[in-house]
């Protein structure tokens, strides 16, 4: 790859938030102008970092960071930061600019236009009035807006529907720019990626492959079998070489030089052991038990809301969810799904009844069940504490350690936990409050894909009630649905 194709380039590029959290240890990869890649990993792996060091939020500890002289970097990122959400959305815009941007409304229409977002009235509308799917469109136009010579993607089809997906990815197949997104969607990475950077949580490296998402996983299968059979091979000679210098040895005379000259044979055969890659952990398979007093209905949905062309409309349903009952709530972006799931968790929903005493589970796409200022340690207690359950030392650090809240995170403010570890945490906070309803906005957001079945599963045989908001297909087809409520018809 020669130099006047590199966009980006990273040296021997090593940080760590503190001496305990090593993030990146000499890393070395490159970007070539135009390229389209996806930088994937394991959930708190680091590849938010890498987005900050490329935007010079973070400065590396060690190492270079090149970026070819006035090479212009925007990101789309997971989320809007909460202090956003009273901004209009002029506001939001501006401060993607370090200089005021004179007659901006123009400008603001262009991308919004190009990430299918139109509403009434939008200039002067806030942020928090937006569903998360609009929500996720914003913060593409944002990025877009700032016409970047390297884009940067955070999780961009979190909160999309499937038109939403669609549009996004026409976007980038026909877009000539140099793009570097970060996904656990397999689906929507195969459709332009044309190589991947993952970053391996154990090694703290980048390895690079060529391909999309499934070329990746291919690749990796096939060396991981690779070494284990090379390691198989060379554990059985090393064995063997070190039985015979055992017998030699016993022989006396010149059958000790043998037997010692077989023992260092062996050891240089130890050292070519290679060390076999280790795949990011997966959760531990869980269930979410069922709060045990309740009977009857749990909750009835007899009328919602819905908000279509513009204008909010009543509509009517025929809804009763008792025990091992489970509702899809199907809907585009901006209907009011999420806004119909937070008044139902909260009881202010009109047409909505909750059995008496039905202790709720809420699971919100923004993870703002959470407190950002308390550890996972202290969520987790004060989850048990909620349910009038008494906190178990044992068993919240258990089911902590099943979501892969170790040692080193557990008690760690939340607010500095990576999204993919917020939605865990939640999910491990659901398992420990043990709800009679269960109501999830959006639960693979941000979730690494690894995670996904073993939560599919936990979900489809969830014994109490429950209402599922998810645009992604392939995760709905692994949950056993009993009704679906589409908002749309």
């Amino acid at each position: 790859m020669s130099k006047a194709e590199t966009i980006v380039r990273f040296e021997n590029v090593s940080f760590e938030y503190s001496a305990t959290k090593p993030i990146l240890d000499e890393v070395s990869f490159s970007i070539r102008k135009g390229a389209k890649f996806t930088l994937m990993g394991q959930n708190g792996a680091g590849k938010s970092t890498i987005f900050n060091l490329l935007t010079g939020v973070f400065t590396p500890e060690h190492g270079t960071i090149n970026i070819v002289k006035g090479t212009t970097v925007a990101t789309a990122r997971q989320v809007i930061p909460r202090e956003q959400m009273e901004w209009t959305v002029r506001e939001f815009f501006e401060s993607q600019f370090s200089q005021k941007v004179y007659d901006i409304d123009p400008k603001i229409d262009a991308v919004l236009e190009v990430v299918n977002l139109s509403v009434k009235d939008i200039h002067e509308r806030l942020i928090k009035s937006f569903s998360g799917g609009q929500q996720a469109r914003l913060l593409l136009a944002s990025a877009l807006i700032q016409d970047p010579d390297l884009l940067l993607l955070d999780e961009p089809t979190n909160n999309l529907d499937t038109a939403g997906i669609a549009h996004l990815t026409k976007f980038l197949i026909d877009y000539k720019k140099t793009v570097l997104v970060i996904s656990h969607d397999a689906a929507f990475l195969n459709a332009f990626t044309e190589g991947v950077f993952y970053l391996d949580i154990f090694t703290r490296k980048i390895e690079q492959y060529v391909g999309n998402y499934n070329d990746v996983v291919r690749d990796i299968a096939v060396r991981i079998e690779k070494e284990n059979m090379k390691n198989a091979m060379l554990a059985k000679e090393i064995q063997a070489k070190k039985e015979k210098a055992n017998q030699f040895a016993y022989k006396g005379g010149q059958m000790r030089l043998v037997a010692k000259r077989m023992r260092e044979k062996a050891e240089e055969l130890e050292e070519d052991i290679v060390d076999v890659r280790k795949e990011d952990k997966t959760i531990r398979p869980f269930t979410i038990p069922v709060q045990e007093d309740i009977v009857g209905e749990i909750i009835g949905i007899s009328s919602f809301t819905v908000l279509k062309n513009h204008k909010v409309t009543e509509r009517k349903a025929t809804i009763s969810l008792k025990r091992n009952q489970h509702l899809l709530l199907k809907g585009p972006n901006g209907i009011g799904k999420s806004t119909l799931l937070e008044s139902i968790a909260n009881g202010t929903a009109k047409g909505s009844s909750i059995g008496r005493n039905v202790r709720v589970g809420y699971y919100r796409q923004d993870f703002s069940t959470l407190n950002f200022n308390e550890s996972p340690y202290q969520a987790l207690r004060g989850a048990m504490a909620s349910a009038g359950l008494r906190p178990n030392e044992e068993r919240v650090r258990s089911v902590a350690a099943s979501f892969l809240i170790t040692s080193d995170i557990i008690n760690t403010q939340i607010g500095n936990l990576s999204e993919g570890q917020k939605g865990l945490v939640a999910f491990a906070t659901l398992v420990l409050m043990e709800p009679g309803l269960l109501i999830l906005d959006e639960p693979t957001n941000h979730i690494n894909f690894r995670h996904l079945p073993v939560i599919a599963k936990a979900l489809s045989s969830y014994a109490g009630a429950m209402i599922l908001v998810s645009h992604v297909p392939e995760f709905v087809h692994q949950i056993r649905i009993d009704e679906v409520l589409d908002l749309d018809k």
